[in-house]
């Protein structure tokens, strides 16, 4: 599956080179990482739940996802020091072109009702982030396995210096963004 990957580098590179009018090649936007996150919520006291977020996570990005514990103590939120407050996977390289074609072939095309993301995920330096409301869009995701139907959050990190950059970017290789008009 690294059809995203060779993709990138036969075709979008050019056609970036050509929108963008840039004359350095490394100056070409490019995907960097992939932050895959689950808070926990009120099942952070549950330490079974926490695992199988974990496992489910760790099954969807095809790498072992991490349980993040809480810094310091907040008392208006019950939290301690050390508690699990949500799981979190990062991907780089191989796994993160192969991630991405799963989630954009795949996963958001099962979405009910799916009109595209949202283009207003863009932070203002080239990071765009959304949220999926659950999990089972996935084909990797055994319904009777999981415990609780949870969503993620996603954040795609570019090497793009404006969010018109990266919307360029994301858009060539194949993101269904929401019809409207393009931000930056």
């Amino acid at each position: 599956m690294y059809q995203l990957k060779s993709f990138y580098k036969n075709e979008v590179r050019a056609q970036l080179k050509e929108k963008l009018q840039l004359k350095n090649p490394m100056l070409l936007p490019k995907l960097e990482k992939i932050v895959i996150s689950v808070g926990a919520g009120d099942y952070a006291k549950d330490s079974k739940v926490m695992q199988n977020i974990a496992d489910t996570i760790s099954l969807i990005a095809g790498q072992r996802a991490v349980i993040t514990l809480a810094k310091k103590s907040v008392a208006g939120f019950k939290m301690r020091e050390g508690m699990p407050m949500g799981v979190k996977v990062t991907l780089r390289n191989n796994q993160m072109y192969n991630f991405l074609e799963k989630l954009i072939v795949i996963a958001l095309p099962r979405v009910r009702d799916f009109r595209g993301v949202s283009r207003n995920g863009f932070d203002g330096h080239g990071n765009y982030s959304f949220g999926l409301n659950e999990q089972l869009m996935f084909p990797e995701v055994v319904y009777d396995d999981i415990m609780v139907t949870h969503g993620m959050n996603i954040t795609i990190v570019t090497t793009a210096q404006t969010d018109k950059e990266a919307f360029q970017l994301l858009e060539a290789l194949g993101m269904p963004f929401a019809k409207g008009r393009t931000n930056g």
